[in-house]
């Protein structure tokens, strides 16, 4: 059961949490917890400015972030807290105190650092939570993930090495586990085999819950966050926007690659090939509706969901020796290589290729190299709307729908994904809105085409 940090905003989230923990008790949960809800983003602020040498305002973040902490552990523990958690509160304040002064007086922020400091986040709130827990009457262990969620040393986004944790998992994790019993860990974080601090980046609680689910072989990973799982588009766009009962993790994929935020894919892939379901759920809402996401499951709809992302920026390259030449695309993408831009969509003519990339990124250099041999233009601010379908290229006139739905609007760009799940469209990035409600009207009425 992962819980993220909208789930842990207050006391009175943590309650609501620890209710759903108790009625897991009969399938030996295994609770991994985020940060408190903008607890990290603190902790990067305080970092950054002690690296700064602003001492005195990294000071106050660590005071305020201290502050929020014994508040909430004081409104969980009825104005009465443990003596053992108020010495274990203090001694990790004083830590960070301790790191934050030391960055001050070196001026530098490492990546090493960075991770020492954050680990804080979810350090802190395993331990509120968990002493939480006792004092509801329920038996609970706080365990260290970085004795098992074993990592590479490269700080800010470790690698994991998941025949490592698997191992670690078996010898200390599970015989902690039990039926009727509660171990509480922590996301994100984990260590190398010095037992060096690191922490797995973005999605990095998602991702610790998959790893360890598929280390101690779960019968299921749950991730609670404040959606009833995985919609049909972006309800703020589409208020009518419904939660898929049940979807593939090639689709999952696609709709996180093109605007999806619920989860990441490549977090919970661990739990996939291990052939774990992964169930995403509304921690308001328990016994509302929720997704589920497999690696073989096949949903026979044409269209499961729309996303989008944007503003993006279209290049287009045209040159006439693009015809019968070896070489002219592996050339192109050399120098997008080099410059660190990143490609997502590419379409290609006779003498033209066109591709997306981000909005903002600076193309100056590379198009400098492209233009020695070909003609290159740019039209930014653009958006990238997608249409993702276990079923969408084997059935007849989904396009069709699509394009009349879109009648008016100027596309610019198509593109079939390789997985032939997934129909991409450019269009201006002022119309994506549009186009998301119009095609939701007309391939999604009911939640699911």
């Amino acid at each position: 059961m992962k819980f993220g940090g909208s789930s842990l905003a207050d006391a009175a989230c943590m309650r609501v949490v620890a209710s759903l923990v108790r009625r897991s008790l009969s399938r030996a949960p295994l609770v991994v917890l985020s940060a408190m809800g903008k607890t990290t983003d603190g902790l990067f602020r305080a970092a950054r400015m002690a690296a700064q040498g602003q001492l005195e305002e990294a000071t106050e973040a660590h005071s305020a972030l201290m502050q929020r902490h014994e508040q909430t552990a004081l409104d969980l523990m009825d104005r009465r807290v443990p003596d053992e958690l108020h010495v274990e509160l203090a001694a990790h304040f004083k830590e960070l105190l301790t790191l934050l002064t030391g960055l001050s007086m070196v001026r530098e922020l490492s990546l090493r650092s960075m991770d020492a400091v954050a680990s804080h986040g979810e350090r802190l709130s395993t331990l509120i939570f968990s002493h939480h827990l006792r004092h509801a009457g329920m038996e609970v262990t706080l365990f260290d993930a970085r004795r098992v969620l074993r990592t590479d040393t490269k700080s800010g986004a470790a690698t994991p090495l998941p025949r490592v944790i698997a191992t670690l998992a078996a010898e200390q994790l599970a015989p902690q586990l039990g039926i009727g019993r509660v171990v509480v860990t922590q996301g994100y974080i984990g260590a190398t085999a010095e037992g060096l601090t690191t922490t797995l980046g973005r999605g990095g609680s998602d991702y610790s819950a998959a790893l360890l689910g598929a280390a101690l072989k779960s019968s299921e990973v749950q991730i609670w966050t404040d959606v009833e799982g995985v919609l049909t588009c972006d309800p703020r766009v589409v208020p009518q926007a419904q939660p898929i009962a049940e979807l593939s993790f090639a689709e999952a994929a696609e709709l996180a690659a093109f605007g999806a935020k619920v989860l990441h894919p490549s977090t919970i892939q661990p739990a996939v090939e291990a052939g774990i379901p992964v169930t995403v759920r509304h921690t308001q809402k328990p016994d509302g509706r929720f997704s589920t996401i497999r690696g073989d499951v096949k949903s026979g709809r044409a269209i499961t969901a729309l996303a989008s992302r944007g503003p993006v920026a279209v290049v287009t390259v045209t040159s006439s020796r693009m015809l019968d030449q070896p070489g002219f695309l592996a050339k192109l993408f050399e120098i997008f290589g080099r410059h660190a831009i990143s490609v997502d969509l590419v379409a290609t003519a006779e003498i033209s290729v066109s591709v997306t990339v981000e909005n903002d990124v600076d193309m100056d250099r590379a198009l400098d190299e492209i233009r020695a041999f070909a003609k290159a233009t740019v039209v930014r601010e653009r958006a990238i709307v997608a249409l993702v379908g276990e079923q969408l290229r084997s059935t007849p006139g989904v396009a069709a729908r699509a394009f009349a739905a879109l009648r008016g609007m100027n596309i610019e760009m198509i593109s079939m994904g390789a997985n032939e799940i997934n129909l991409s469209l450019v269009l201006a990035n002022a119309d994506a809105h549009e186009a998301l409600r119009r095609l939701h009207a007309e391939l999604l009425p009911g939640g699911g085409a």
